[in-house]
């Protein structure tokens, strides 16, 4: 395929040849943020089916972004990847991003597990980082998906990167973004140590807002009378 300097398109310094060869790139932000919005559909029905089940749901939120062009274009170059649509499209997984924030860790398996059973959304890629953290203590669930688009031109899957984390893990890491950036990528040893700390408290915290759980939903469940030994009316 012949390579397209897509940068030219962002300074909108391209003739009509080269825009006919790029109706593809021009399109493809729509389809993906069409997939975002499929994907988050099916989600807010989940969502909404746990509370009728349950009587509230675990996920606190929901967050959705398209990448920024800069941000592709650079990603692209660290892999030494040539800067064409089809590269874009078959390299570059997290173009469309969702956030889901869980009140528990097990509930983030529980969709995930939802997902792995549902026809209408494909999982490409699973990457865990809650069972095995990166080394300055991120976690978070990675799961690479593909979300069909009925189009007149056919059926198109279009991928999306969902991040599933607890409220505690989001904090430490919005807070590590932060200071990531503040110290222009150069955070100093000691603050990084400090991070990594943080983590291990994040996720101790997590670990123990489980286990209160467990002992309140049991003590709930205990609560309960037994069938048939119900007050007489």
């Amino acid at each position: 395929m012949e390579q397209l300097d897509l940068r030219d398109l962002y300074q909108w310094e391209v003739g009509d040849d080269q825009l006919r060869k790029l109706e593809e790139w021009k399109k493809l932000p729509t389809l993906y943020q069409l997939a975002l919005d499929e994907l988050k559909n099916k989600i807010k029905l989940i969502q909404t089916e746990w509370k009728i089940i349950n009587g509230y749901s675990p996920i606190e939120h929901i967050k959705t972004r398209i990448k920024e062009p800069k941000s592709i274009l650079d990603k692209l170059e660290r892999k030494g990847l040539d800067m064409t649509v089809d590269n874009m499209v078959n390299k570059i997984h997290d173009i469309a991003g969702m956030r889901i924030v869980f009140s528990f860790v097990k509930d983030i398996y529980k969709l995930l597990d939802h997902l792995r059973h549902r026809e209408d959304i494909t999982i490409i890629e699973i990457k865990d980082y809650i069972a095995k953290p990166k080394p300055n203590g991120y976690q978070s669930l990675h799961v690479i998906v593909a979300v069909p688009l009925t189009l007149f031109e056919g059926q198109r899957w279009m991928k999306v990167e969902i991040q599933m984390r607890t409220l505690a893990m989001d904090f430490w890491a919005s807070m590590e973004h932060i200071l990531f950036y503040k110290y222009d990528k150069q955070v100093p040893p000691h603050v990084v140590r400090e991070l990594t700390e943080a983590a291990k408290a994040a996720d101790a915290l997590d670990k123990k807002m489980h286990g209160l759980r467990k002992e309140i939903m049991g003590a709930a469940e205990a609560a309960l009378p037994e069938p048939g030994l119900g007050r007489e009316v």
